[in-house]
Formats: C-alpha cells, structure tokens, sequence
C-alpha cells in the first residue's frame, strides 16, 4: 500500500471513530426549565415565572444552551405583564433570552454528586450579547442532571431603557433564578 492510500485509510478510521464518538456523547436535555424573575423597589416587588425554559447540555464538551422565551414569564398582575413585554423587553423584536457557555470545572456526568460549577459564555437578553460568568450548582442523581442557579441581569447592560417617570418601580437590576431537570436524550 503506497502512502496515499495509508493516508486516506488513517483519515477514513478517524472520521469514523468521531463519529461513533459523537453517537456515544451524552446529551441531557429539557423543556420545562423554570425561570424566575425578581425586582425590589421602595414602591413594589416585582416578579414573574416561566416553567417552559429549554435546555441541552453536551456533556462531553459540557457545553450548555439554555433559553427562555420572554412572553412566557408569567406576572401576578396582567398589566404589569404587558408592559414588561411591550415597554421594556420589547418581546415582539427579542422574543428570547439565551445563554450560550461551557460549564468548568469538568464533570463525570455518569455519575452521582454535588458540583459547584461555572458556566462561562455569553448571555443574550433584549438583543445584546454580553460575556457572563455565572456561578452555580449541579447535582446529578440516577441519569438525571439537576441545574440551579442564582443571578442578576442589569437592565442598563442589555439595553432595556427605563422611563424616568417609573424609575422608582422597577429595579436596574433584576435577579434571575434558573432550575431543572435534564434528561439523557434516547438517540
């Protein structure tokens, strides 16, 4: 065999093991990732959930996507809702809020534990990407990959403008909780 031909037989048996690797790497995924919103003001507390967030995890790159779409956060007051999603989010035009990162310290997902973790990458809300480091925990427990995590959002840093005239009921900082469950996708 000359060595063309040895080359071309290498390169053959390495696309296939990367394949075959990439049909064993594990993917965890999940559509009812609950999201919570929350602002304090000396006027009022404002708050909203959403229980149909999205979220895939590769674990062998332990890479995370994770997603919200903004109508689906949930107020106790309709109005308050409404100006959420027309006056400062401007759902129409940004329907989502994403985040896009790699989860370090690195984790053995095919087994159970407690990890303190960071996820390092890029939150999108209203538009605007801005480099995130976002603190964490995950437990994994019997195949299921549990994520919980606390943190805040600056209006002013994703552009959601805030009229002067309401300036004392909402927040310039809002703080977002993310928690749930994700599942070993059956390939």
């Amino acid at each position: 065999m000359n060595s063309t031909k040895k080359i071309k037989l290498i390169l053959v048996v390495l696309c296939c093991f990367a394949f075959l690797q990439q049909l064993n790497a594990q993917t965890f995924t999940s559509k009812n990732i609950k999201f919570n919103i929350f602002s304090s003001t000396p006027v009022e507390d404002i708050k909203a959930v959403s229980y149909i967030g999205v979220a895939v995890l590769g674990a062998q790159k332990q890479e995370l996507n994770i997603q919200v779409a903004i109508k689906s956060l949930e107020f106790d007051r309709k109005l308050m809702q409404e100006h959420f999603n027309e006056n400062y989010m401007e759902s129409e035009k940004y329907p989502l809020a994403k985040f896009k990162g790699v989860i370090e310290p690195k984790i053995d997902f095919t087994k159970d534990g407690e990890y303190i973790v960071m996820a390092k990458g890029v939150l999108n809300v209203h538009g605007v990407d801005q480099p995130r480091t976002i603190n964490g925990k995950i437990v994994i427990k019997n195949g299921v990959v549990n994520l919980n995590s606390t943190f805040n959002v600056a209006c002013e840093a994703h552009k959601i403008k805030i009229p002067k005239l309401v300036f004392t009921k909402i927040a310039e900082i809002i703080q977002v909780k993310v928690q749930g469950d994700l599942n070993l996708l059956n390939k």
